[in-house]
């Protein structure tokens, strides 16, 4: 008997580290390493449902450009709206504030999406049917992403640098998107997150609102009219520069909200966020 226990111990330990959801719905793959630094591993979770779409949406771990460590199932309430529409859901971990700056935590989130379409297959996603989404410094990172993508280095060693960082939809919640008036000593934002404190001459690479290009892909935003931290005028602005480039976009004004959204305003948020992804990743 106790050799049988032995062996069966043996088998679960090296079975891999799938973990299921509370409703066994969702097979989570914790910890996938999409690239190194600073000796460092760079990771996302992967969210798979029973009945996969074929679209793949990832999720920008990010406040004030800080990207923290939780334990998977935590993030099941954010993810669940979408996993039960059959979206694949990667939740991306960045470089964190205050060691990395913004420069730097937008070439993670690039090789985020290099690394999911490089391994896309292997994930059960179509690397054409890619979104990305998030809120406040994640809204500011998945703006980057809609507007700065690039097609990748076909010359690169590394087989996942020869990828695009394209995505096919971002959606936004409440995201800076002129950060040129936060990239200056004088303001508050400098010395209130860390990531901001890089060269002023760069801020202009990193503000989404100056790279709208009318092949950019569809975004929604959605924003508080009450927001103190990252005011409305920051979707507000750069909604007018997708209408102006014929970019497919929407703003979604939430009244008397604040930056962060709860109750009904949460859930409104959300399914507008699982509604843009059906339209534009479900038919590309």
């Amino acid at each position: 008997m106790k050799t049988i226990i032995a062996c069966i111990l043996l088998v679960l330990i090296l079975l891999p580290r799938y973990t299921a959801g509370a409703d066994e719905k969702v097979k989570i793959i914790p910890d996938v390493v999409y690239g190194h630094k600073f000796g460092l591993a760079l990771t996302f979770d992967v969210f798979q449902p029973q009945k996969p779409n074929g679209a793949g949406v990832l999720f920008m771990v990010s406040g004030g450009w800080y990207s923290n460590w939780t334990e998977p199932q935590n993030m099941l309430g954010w993810f669940n709206p979408l996993l039960d529409e059959g979206f694949t859901v990667f939740c991306v971990r960045h470089g964190s504030s205050p060691k990395f700056k913004i420069p730097e935590v937008v070439e993670d989130v690039r090789r985020s999406v290099r690394f999911i379409r490089h391994h896309a297959q292997e994930y059960g996603v179509n690397p054409n049917q890619l979104g990305v989404w998030g809120g406040s410094a994640g809204g500011h990172l998945s703006l980057m992403l809609g507007t700065t993508s690039d097609q990748g280095d076909p010359n690169a060693k590394d087989p996942v640098l020869n990828n695009s960082d394209r995505v096919a939809a971002v959606a936004a919640y409440y995201p800076p998107t002129d950060i040129r008036e936060f990239v200056n000593e004088n303001s508050t934002y400098y010395h209130r997150f860390p990531a901001l404190q890089f060269e002023a001459d760069l801020a202009d690479d990193f503000s989404p609102l100056l790279h709208v290009t009318p092949d950019d892909a569809p975004t929604l935003l959605i924003h508080g009219d009450q927001d103190k931290l990252v005011p409305i005028i920051h979707s507000s602005n750069i909604m007018n520069q997708f209408e102006e480039q014929k970019v497919p976009a929407e703003l979604i004004v939430i009244k008397d909200a604040a930056h962060g959204f709860k109750g009904k305003d949460q859930n409104r948020a959300s399914q507008a966020v699982v509604n843009w992804f059906k339209k534009y990743l479900l038919n590309p």
